[in-house]
């Protein structure tokens, strides 16, 4: 199965047996982000929650 990336446009090849691929078939409402826009994404999430505990 091919998915698109929400935020980048990349197109990646997944699995037809993965839960995602399945996911993404059966529920066209989620998306899809490669792994590099999620790390990238999980990263700033990460220090936007330290900077918020911090400051508390």
């Amino acid at each position: 199965m091919r998915a698109k990336c929400l935020l980048c446009n990349k197109i990646d090849r997944i699995s037809d047996d993965d839960p995602l691929a399945k996911r993404l078939r059966n529920r066209p409402i989620h998306t899809y982000t490669c792994s590099e826009c999620y790390d990238r994404i999980s990263r700033k999430a990460k220090t936007r929650r330290g900077a918020k505990q911090s400051t508390e």
